[in-house]
C-alpha cells in the first residue's frame, strides 16, 4: 500500500476524522453543525466525515437534539463497540481486572484473589482468568479485547524481560513469563510500573491535567513516586526510576544490599510501618492482625477524627497522642520528598494511594508547611483525585490512548 504524503487530501481527511472523534470523546453526543463549527469545516464536509465515520463503524446516531427551534438535528457518538480493551492491577492480594469500551466506560469488572504464594507456573494461568473474567462481564470474549494493559510493582527491566524491584510478588519473576502470557493472550500486550499507571490516571483524569512535571508519591502496600517530565513518564534505564523506597534519608540508618532486603531509608521513614511504628512509641492502638498499609490508614483515619473531636469528647482525649502522629508522619514525608524536589523542581505533586490518602487534607497541609521549610522550590502538592482504583484506570486509560490512535487511524 502507498503511504500517503503529509498534506494529501486521505492525510488531511484522517486529521479531520481524529479531531471530530476526539471532540466527541470530550463534549459527548454533538449535531452535525456543532461539530463542524467546533472544528471549521463546513457543514457539507462535516456532513461527509459523519457518514464516512458511520459507515466505518465508528460513530453512531444517539438521538436528536431537542429544544430548539427548527427541526430537531441527529446527534453522533464515538460507536462504544468501535474497540474493548483491558487492565489489570496486580497487588499480593489479588489481581482486579476491567474492560472499557473505547470512550472509557467501564463495561466488566473482575476480581480473583490469590491467597498464599503462588508458584510462577500458575501466573499466566491466574492473568488469563482474570482476563477472561473481565471480558465475560462485559458480554465479550477474550478475541475480542483490542489491548490489554498490565500493571505491577516493580517494572520488567527492558534488557531481560524480568520483574525486578518487586521481590514481595511471588510468581512473576519467571524469565519466561512475558513469552508464557503473549502465547496465551491474543491480544497485544503492555506491562508498566503500578505507580506509573496511578499517575497515568491523575493525568488523564484527576489532579495532574494540565501538569507537564509532576511527581506523584504513592504509598500504599510500599512507597513510589512516577516522574512526569514534559508530559510523558519517565521510566529510567532498568525501569526503576521512582523506585522511591529505596532512597537513603536522615532519620533513618544506611540501608545496605536494599535490593535482597526490599526496602530502604524513605520506606522505613514514611512508608506504611512507619506510621505503625510511630502508634507503638505513642501508645496508640490498632488492628495488629489487619495488613500493614490497611492498619495504617485506618491509624490516619482516627488521628482526624480525633483532631477535630470537640473538647471532652471520648476521641478527643486522645487528639495530642493523634495530633503528634500526624506531624511526626508529615515530617518523614516531607524529609524525602525534599530530595526529590531539589533534584526534580516539580511544578506539582500529588499525594497518592491508601495511606496518604486517608490522612487527608490535614496532612497533606503538615507535608506541604514541613516541605516549604526544607526544600527551595515550592511546587504546588495535592491529594490525588482519582481515588477508586486509580493503579486500574491508569492501565484503562494507557490501553485506550494507544488503542484510539489505531481504531480512529483512518488514514490507513
Amino acid at each position: 500500500m502507498t503511504q500517503a504524503s503529509p498534506g494529501t487530501p486521505r492525510v488531511l481527511r484522517a486529521m479531520n476524522d481524529r479531531a471530530a472523534l476526539d471532540l466527541l470523546l470530550a463534549h459527548g453526543p454533538l449535531s452535525r453543525s456543532r461539530i463542524g463549527k467546533l472544528t471549521g469545516l463546513s457543514k457539507p464536509t462535516a456532513s461527509q466525515l459523519l457518514a464516512r465515520l458511520e459507515a466505518a463503524g465508528l460513530v453512531v446516531v444517539t438521538g436528536t437534539s431537542e429544544g430548539r427551534p427548527g427541526p430537531n438535528a441527529q446527534l453522533y457518538a464515538v460507536a462504544p463497540t468501535a474497540a474493548h480493551v483491558a487492565g489489570l492491577d496486580v497487588t499480593t492480594l489479588g489481581i482486579r481486572a476491567a474492560v472499557a469500551d473505547i470512550t472509557g466506560r467501564t463495561v466488566g469488572t473482575y476480581e480473583l484473589p490469590t491467597p498464599g504464594r503462588r508458584a510462577a507456573a500458575d501466573t499466566g494461568e491466574l492473568v488469563v482468568r482474570a482476563v477472561d473474567g473481565a471480558a465475560k462481564d462485559a458480554g465479550l470474549v477474550r478475541g475480542d479485547l483490542h489491548r490489554v494493559v498490565i500493571g505491577t510493582p516493580g517494572a520488567f527491566d527492558p534488557s531481560t524481560g524480568r520483574l525486578r524491584y518487586a521481590s514481595h510478588l511471588p510468581g512473576w519473576h519467571s524469565p519466561t513469563l512475558l513469552d508464557e502470557l503473549a502465547a496465551a493472550l491474543p491480544m497485544p500486550l503492555a506491562y508498566d510500573n503500578d505507580v506509573n499507571l496511578a499517575a497515568v490516571a491523575e493525568q488523564r483524569l484527576g489532579a495532574a491535567g494540565g501538569a507537564d512535571d509532576f511527581l506523584l508519591l504513592w504509598n500504599e502496600e510500599g512507597m513510589g513516586a512516577a516522574l512526569v517530565i514534559g508530559g510523558r513518564l519517565h521510566r529510567g534505564f532498568t525501569g526503576g526510576a521512582g523506585e522511591v523506597g529505596f532512597l537513603p534519608v536522615p532519620g533513618t540508618a544506611l540501608v545496605r544490599n536494599a535490593a535482597r532486603t526490599g526496602s530502604g531509608g524513605y520506606q522505613e521513614l514514611a512508608g506504611a510501618n512507619a506510621v505503625l511504628r510511630l502508634a507503638d512509641e505513642l501508645g496508640l492502638a490498632y488492628d495488629r492482625c489487619a495488613p500493614m498499609h490497611e492498619a495504617a490508614a485506618a491509624l490516619l483515619r482516627q488521628a482526624l477524627a480525633a483532631t477535630a473531636a470537640g473538647p471532652g469528647s471520648a476521641a478527643a482525649a486522645d487528639a495530642g497522642r493523634y495530633g503528634e502522629l500526624l506531624r511526626r508522619y508529615a515530617t518523614g514525608l516531607a524529609t524525602g520528598l525534599a530530595s526529590l524536589v531539589a533534584m526534580l523542581d516539580p511544578e506539582l505533586i500529588v499525594l497518592s494511594g491508601g495511606v496518604l490518602a486517608a490522612g487527608g487534607e490535614r496532612l497533606r497541609e503538615l507535608v506541604r508547611a514541613e516541605l516549604a521549610e526544607l526544600a527551595v522550590p515550592r511546587p504546588r502538592l495535592v491529594l490525588g483525585t482519582v481515588t477508586e482504583h486509580p493503579v486500574l484506570s491508569g492501565a484503562l486509560q494507557s490501553a485506550l490512548a494507544t488503542t484510539r490512535d489505531e481504531v480512529f487511524d483512518t488514514s490507513r
